[in-house]
């Protein structure tokens, strides 16, 4: 048991000691930014515990690769298109998948590095902020997303015919709205995504769909002065906010809902369970959902530390976003598994 400030679990936990890391800085999150480089842990034991350890018994370094052997990165500047692609070793085709983060824009390239050492051919896409596309768009273009879906398909590494999205919070909500207008989408993952319009709305030829309406007056003060801002969306289910609801029964594609039971950012299990009821409802069964106590907005690959407490992705106030150490850590690894395990089987 580790009583340091790096944060601390009992018992038998393998990777305990990376997924109960806390930072030395309050509210700060760990994240890569340079996959081309592992992380670096260097693992002490010391003799005693507390203020002033003892003498070191023993110590060693533990590495962790997001680029393993053979797999390529390959920046990507094509028409409009802003991405990086994650190839894996060889010269086969290989089953392809587009990454789409959530609000704060950029490029956000672990989780399509880590994809590609399983075998897929993995697009990074930034839609805002980065380079010359837009700092603060007025609507997102679904026109851009499916230049990067035709990207994919024309690529001589990536087995057809269509492709898969993996979309987090405001990407899932990006990849719901593809699956929904775009063809050639046969799979989509989305963790904790909105299942209507939020924060930017979106176009697609004359087509506009318009946000859901945020009451920041609905956040609540917690115990310990963060807000919690999980219910200031309006609900998509009911007028007003229906016609901010993507019209998922257009689509064509299988999906996968992740979602955490304690996302304090979007109502990301309600909002799966009841658009799969509207599906059903339809006749429909092109959808299942994983949903995961004491997980809340933020799902990242395995062994990522907990960031539950952070920036919030519209208002940028401190704010809760759910979740408790060792029970995500066991989502983290059953998520993971479970959405390749969906790629490899509709892709």
């Amino acid at each position: 048991c580790r009583e340091l400030p790096g944060g601390s679990f009992s018992g038998l936990e393998p990777m305990g000691p990376l997924w109960a890391l806390q930072p030395q800085k309050p509210f700060w999150r760990l994240v890569k930014r340079d996959v081309q480089s592992p992380f670096l842990l260097q693992l002490e034991v010391l003799e005693g515990h507390g203020e002033r350890p003892g003498r070191l018994l023993a110590q060693a370094q533990h590495e962790r690769a997001f680029l393993r052997d053979g797999v390529r990165r390959v920046p990507v500047r094509e028409g409009r298109i802003r991405a990086t692609l994650f190839l894996p070793p060889g010269e086969d085709t290989f089953p392809g998948i587009i990454d789409i983060h959530g609000l704060g824009g950029g490029i956000f390239e672990p989780r399509a590095s880590l994809l590609a050492n399983h075998g897929f051919a993995t697009l990074a896409l930034a839609y805002y902020q980065f380079e010359d596309l837009p700092q603060e768009p007025k609507e997102l273009h679904l026109e851009y997303f499916e230049e990067a879906v035709n990207y994919m398909l024309q690529h001589p590494q990536v087995k057809g015919p269509g492709i898969g999205l993996l979309g987090f919070s405001k990407g899932g909500e990006v990849s719901l709205a593809m699956a929904a207008f775009l063809k050639n989408i046969m799979a989509v993952a989305s963790l904790n995504p909105p299942v209507a319009t939020t924060c930017i709305p979106f176009s697609y030829k004359d087509k506009i769909i318009p946000t859901l309406t945020l009451h920041e007056h609905k956040a609540k003060i917690t115990y310990s002065k963060i807000l919690d801002y999980s219910d200031v969306l309006d609900d998509p289910f009911q007028a007003p906010g229906n016609q901010s609801l993507i019209p998922l029964e257009k689509a064509e594609a299988q999906f996968l809902f992740i979602v955490g039971q304690d996302d304090c950012v979007v109502k990301s299990e309600y909002h799966a369970t009841e658009v799969c009821k509207l599906l059903q409802a339809q006749g429909k069964g092109n959808f299942q959902i994983l949903s995961y106590p004491g997980t809340g907005h933020c799902i990242d690959p395995p062994f990522f530390p907990l960031y539950c407490i952070g920036s919030h992705p519209v208002f940028h106030k401190r704010a809760v976003l759910g979740g408790e150490p060792r029970a995500y850590s066991k989502a983290q690894v059953h998520a993971w598994s479970q959405i390749q395990a969906f790629f490899k089987k509709y892709l």
